[in-house]
């Protein structure tokens, strides 16, 4: 009898550890836009993708107040069907623990955490993705090979810190610490970060971020400062970058505005110079056709000085120093 009911104890205790195994979710976006684009004198219409990607992501509940989970993401072009920049898990792919002390991820990050404090948090219009995405943001460092550490919400207070490991494809050591509050309508985020960048391998660049946006009912504002330090062999060169967003939403429409600017380069660096600053600014209309589906359109403009090159990417055609930017796009997203 009492062997009995140990294998049942043991029976439902192992029914119950079973119960507990990984979920797992596959999840997805595709964001395509038709658009009118001009660089330089040169016009060009064609079809752009907006970072389009499948991913899957699982957690498993390890008892005790502990879980495990991962996400790998794989980003594509739905417009031709190949692999985007980087490795085929090149958007993120990372494991991790989480508790009550946090979560602790070991792998690759995507953007870096100073990334999603500040430029990516005011991008409302199309998540900061194709043509119209933030063209002034350098995303100093790299976030491959990281150790990353995000703290629980100590009264709508988070922290997270980086560290990106020096290997071969990485010359030197990347350091991230960022913070976000939230309080209501009210969110601010703050972040440091240093690591490898410029075309040289022995520059360092540091940069340190403000963000602030607030929601008011259909309204919301945001805005967010950047300062940006390349340091080489040279000397050192230094900037300033700001961007301001709003959106105004009624029933299923969102209109949208944002302005970014980009300080020339000054210093003893190799990058210091005048005419090396820009603007940008865009102008966009969203439909949302349900929780998932949306119809965008939007006008973007890059405004390069005679001696400045920034790109937001997804463009058809290359730019030279001084070339302008801009595109007019009818699009599409869909998330799953």
């Amino acid at each position: 009898m009492k062997r009995s009911l140990f294998l049942a104890a043991l029976a439902t205790l192992t029914s119950g550890a079973a119960l507990a195994q990984s979920s797992v979710t596959i999840y997805g976006r595709l964001n395509e836009s038709v658009e009118r684009q001009k660089v330089g004198s040169t016009s060009v219409t064609a079809m752009a993708d907006s970072q389009s990607r499948i991913g899957f992501k699982g957690t498993e509940d390890l008892g005790g107040g502990l879980k495990a989970s991962f996400l790998i993401e794989h980003g594509f072009n739905a417009d031709t069907g190949s692999q985007a920049t980087g490795g085929f898990w090149g958007r993120e792919s990372w494991v991790a623990l989480e508790g009550g002390f946090g979560r602790v991820r070991l792998g690759n990050m995507g953007p870096s955490a100073a990334y999603f404090a500040t430029a990516d948090y005011i991008s409302m219009h199309n998540h900061d993705t194709g043509t119209s995405a933030d063209a002034l943001y350098l995303y100093p460092g790299v976030s491959t090979n990281t150790i990353a550490y995000n703290s629980p919400s100590f009264g709508g207070l988070t922290i997270d810190a980086q560290l990106g490991l020096a290997e071969n494809t990485q010359p030197r050591k990347t350091y991230v610490l960022a913070a976000n509050y939230v309080g209501g309508p009210l969110h601010l985020g703050a972040s440091y970060v240093q690591g490898p960048g410029g075309p040289l391998e022995d520059d360092k660049h540091s940069e340190i971020g403000l963000r602030g946006l607030y929601e008011m009912g259909p309204v919301t504002l945001g805005a967010y400062y950047v300062r940006n330090e390349i340091e080489d062999a040279t000397g050192t060169s230094k900037r300033n970058a700001y961007r301001v967003s709003a959106m105004y939403a009624f029933g299923a429409n969102e209109l949208h505005a944002n302005v970014g600017v980009a300080s020339k380069w000054k210093g003893g660096g190799q990058y210091s110079g005048n005419d090396t600053g820009a603007k940008q600014f865009t102008l966009a209309y969203n439909y949302n056709l349900s929780k998932r589906t949306k119809l965008y359109a939007f006008y973007t403009k890059v405004d390069n000085d005679a001696g400045a090159a920034y790109n937001p990417g997804r463009f058809a055609i290359g730019n030279a120093l001084g070339d302008d930017l801009s595109s007019v796009a009818f699009g599409i997203r869909h998330n799953f």
